[in-house]
C-alpha cells in the first residue's frame, strides 16, 4: 500500500504502533488515542505520524478529518466495568465507521478471545462465539462480541467496506503474551496454565502483521468479511515456555489450574486465501524476541 491517507487508532497498544510505522513509510498516516503519555506522542510524530487525540467512550472524532482511504481500528478498552467497556469498543467502532464512512475500506480488530472453549479443536471463522476471557477479563469477550455486531450494522448502514480480523496471539520485538512469560520464568514466577493441556494457541509475528495488514484492510466488503488472523503453527504454551528457557538458560515452572485461558487455536485458511500465509517460523519469532528485549539474558 502507497500513497494512501490512513488513520490508525489505538497506536500506544501492543500490535498498532508497530503497524502505524510500518505503514508510514510510504503513507500519509494518522494515529488517535488518548496519549496520555505525552512522550508516545512526540515519538510518533517524529516517524511523520500526525497525531490527534481522542477518546472512544466519548466517540468525539471532531478533530479527525474525514477523508481517509483506509482505517485501521485497534483501540479497544479493557476495564473490569461494562458499561465502560460497552461504550468504548461498541458505540466507539459505531462513531467512528459513522466518521470515516467515506473511506475505501475499515479493518476493525477484533480478537479470538470471542469463541467458545472447545477443547482442542482448531476455530474457524463459524465456530461457535462464548464468554472464554472471564476467568481473567470479565468484559473483554462480551464487549468484543459487541464491537463486532456494530462493525457488522455500520458496513451495510454506511456501505463500508470492512474486515472484522479475529486476532490470536500476536508476539514480537514489541512484546506480546511470550515476552510476559519470558519475565516470568527469569524470574522463577509460576506460569498459569490450563489443567486440559497442553494449552495451545496459534502465534502471529509483528512482522507478518505488518505484511499482511494492507491486503486485508483492501478485502473488506459489505456486508463485513470475517477472518481469523493467525499464523498457521499451533504452539502450546508449554512448548513455547520451554524453548525461551532454553534460550535463557531458566527451567520454567508451570502451575496448571482452571483459573486461567482454554486452549485457542485458529484455522487461517481464510487469510492465507486472501493475503497469503504467516512467515515467521516461531521459534525464530521468539529468539529474535530475546535478541531484541533482553539479549543479555541469552545463554
Amino acid at each position: 500500500m502507497k500513497n494512501q491517507k490512513i488513520l490508525v487508532t489505538g497506536p500506544t497498544g501492543q500490535v498498532a504502533g508497530p503497524v502505524a510505522t510500518h505503514l508510514a513509510q510510504d503513507n500519509e498516516v494518522w494515529a488517535t488515542a488518548r496519549f496520555t503519555d505525552e512522550s508516545k506522542k512526540v515519538g510518533f510524530e517524529a516517524k511523520g505520524i500526525t497525531c490527534v487525540k481522542s477518546d472512544l467512550g466519548e466517540g468525539n472524532f471532531s478533530e479527525l478529518p474525514e477523508d481517509f482511504d483506509y482505517v485501521l481500528h485497534f483501540a479497544c478498552s479493557r476495564t473490569p466495568d461494562f458499561e465502560t467497556d460497552l461504550r468504548a469498543n461498541g458505540e466507539g467502532v459505531g462513531l467512528l465507521m459513522s466518521h470515516c464512512r467515506r473511506a475505501k475500506g475499515f479493518l476493525h480488530c477484533s480478537t479470538t478471545g470471542v469463541y467458545e472453549a472447545d477443547d482442542h479443536n482448531p476455530f474457524t471463522e463459524a465456530s461457535p462465539l462464548g464468554d472464554n476471557h472471564r476467568v481473567m477479563m470479565p468484559t473483554y469477550s462480551i464487549s468484543k462480541i459487541g464491537a463486532e455486531v456494530v462493525a457488522r450494522y455500520a458496513a451495510r448502514e454506511f456501505n463500508l467496506p470492512t474486515i472484522i480480523t479475529r486476532l490470536n496471539t500476536p508476539y514480537g520485538s514489541n512484546g506480546g503474551w511470550p515476552f510476559f512469560h519470558l519475565m516470568m520464568i527469569k524470574n522463577g514466577t509460576p506460569i498459569p496454565v490450563h489443567s486440559n493441556k497442553p494449552s495451545q494457541y496459534t502465534l502471529l509475528h509483528q512482522d507478518d502483521i505488518n505484511r499482511t495488514v494492507s491486503g486485508l484492510v483492501e478485502s473488506g466488503s459489505v456486508p463485513a468479511r470475517i477472518v481469523n488472523w493467525s499464523g498457521q503453527q499451533h504452539v502450546a504454551i508449554e512448548e513455547w515456555c520451554a524453548y525461551l528457557g532454553e534460550l535463557i538458560g531458566v527451567e520454567p515452572k508451570f502451575d496448571f489450574t482452571d483459573q486461567t485461558l482454554e486452549t485457542v487455536m485458529t484455522d487461517n485458511s481464510r487469510m492465507r486465501e486472501l493475503v497469503g500465509p504467516a512467515e515467521v517460523e516461531w521459534k525464530d519469532g521468539l529468539r529474535r524476541m530475546v535478541e531484541d528485549r533482553q539479549p543479555d539474558w541469552l545463554v
